[in-house]
């Protein structure tokens, strides 16, 4: 009989370990980005819970204190709508909760009335439906109703037809009820269960923060490390932002909104001042950050010089922006931040003077520019910024100096389009 020659299970285990185990490292680290994804898709869904938890506490209070009013103290036997109403305001984006409810009483009102209407004149049935529905939409439409309206203009003449098709007369008890739920979803937000309008918007804050400075600082190892692959997947991750800032922005709404009709948060409008006044800045700055990661990338490719302050001004700004969340969340006046910014401009500055290229003399050019936007995010002045921008940069300086000692191109102070 033919021996089986193969070493045993045993054997090839030791002949393994007595080898170089080429693979070894590579599993070890596809498994450690494995876990290191789980724990943060846990993370993710932890934070998102935690961001909800108060919204689905009012909407189950809005919806049972909105039943509780149209049925008892109205005397409506089956207030579907009031409850329905209730949860359609909450579910609107933080910010414009009172504008859902207008919209949600406008649509119930149209539809209602059209839908009403037709059931007592033509009856119910799969064509009535079709008519009834087409005929509310347009209807909607004609008087200038926005999308939300006409939706739920729509909707509501379905609910008309479908949920009690024998009623032959105008029921108007559905419109109470829609506004008996919106008003009671805006007393939930407003008096019963108001949002704490600083951790809804630290909340929404973070992300958009975070992805800046994070990708601020790998732009800075990759400038260090003449990589080019890791500051390529810094821009792609920076200009995939919009949901950061959309969240950023609608949280900021939001709180406006909150502190408008609620007045236990009214004593917080002066605090709510720089997360408002500095969301345009932070997404300036987003911008500005965009065009320095991709000349960066571009001076990378080009194999132009990098002084070695370059990438320390680059990471300056990244701990400027951490800085500047930080500071915004305890509610201290944000000195660590625009100490750091300025800091980020003075290492440009040594950078510029070392001996750039032209991509280098962008990216110095956008440290300048995003430090500014930092600077006006924390709630310095324009002007003031500016100013303080020139000083720390050294330009005062170069300017006192005689024109044949200054050999280096003035930095742009504006980006190229490329």
């Amino acid at each position: 009989m033919a021996r089986d020659r193969r070493p045993s299970l045993l054997r090839r285990a030791s002949l393994r370990d007595a080898a170089v185990d080429v693979d070894g490292a590579r599993i070890a680290e596809a498994m450690g980005q494995l876990k290191h994804r789980g724990h943060a898709t846990l993370k993710d869904r932890l934070h998102r819970l935690r961001s909800t938890a108060v919204l689905a506490l009012q909407a189950g209070l809005a919806a049972a204190l909105s039943w509780l009013i149209a049925r008892d103290l109205l005397g409506n036997p089956q207030p579907v709508f009031a409850p329905i109403a209730a949860v359609g305001t909450l579910a609107a984006s933080v910010g414009q909760r009172f504008r859902r409810t207008m919209e949600l009483i406008l649509g119930v009102g149209a539809g209602v009335a059209v839908g009403d209407l037709l059931v007592y004149l033509v009856g119910t049935g799969a064509w009535q439906l079709g008519v009834i529905v087409t005929l509310a939409i347009l209807v909607t439409i004609f008087f200038g109703g926005s999308v939300a309206v006409v939706i739920q203009a729509a909707a509501t003449a379905v609910l008309i037809v479908t949920l009690n098709p024998s009623a032959k007369t105008l029921e108007i008890p559905r419109f109470i009820d829609a506004m008996v739920g919106g008003g009671t979803a805006l007393l939930v937000t407003a008096l019963l269960l108001p949002l704490n309008p600083l951790r809804v918007i630290n909340r929404a804050a973070r992300p958009a923060m975070d992805l800046l400075a994070d990708q601020l600082e790998r732009t800075a190892s990759a400038l260090r490390d003449r990589d080019r692959d890791a500051a390529q997947q810094s821009l792609e991750r920076l200009r995939d932002n919009k949901g950061e800032l959309t969240d950023f922005v609608e949280a900021i709404e939001g709180a406006k909104e909150t502190i408008t009709i609620s007045p236990a948060r009214w004593h917080r409008r002066s605090e709510l001042t720089h997360y408002a006044e500095a969301a345009e800045p932070i997404d300036r700055a987003m911008r500005n950050s965009g065009t320095l990661i991709r000349r960066a990338v571009t001076l990378i490719e080009d194999g132009e010089t990098i002084p070695e302050p370059m990438p320390d001004a680059v990471d300056h700004l990244a701990e400027s922006v951490r800085l500047l969340r930080h500071e915004f969340a305890v509610g201290e006046e944000p000195q660590r931040a625009r100490e750091r910014s300025l800091r980020a401009v003075s290492e440009a500055g040594r950078a510029y003077t070392e001996g750039v290229g032209f991509s280098g003399s962008v990216v110095v050019a956008q440290v300048r520019t995003t430090a500014s936007d930092l600077l006006v995010a924390s709630g310095v002045e324009q002007e003031e910024a500016n100013r303080l921008i020139r000083e720390a940069f050294g330009d005062s300086e170069s300017a006192e100096q005689p024109a044949e000692h200054n050999t280096a191109p003035n930095p742009p102070t504006t980006p190229p389009l490329g």
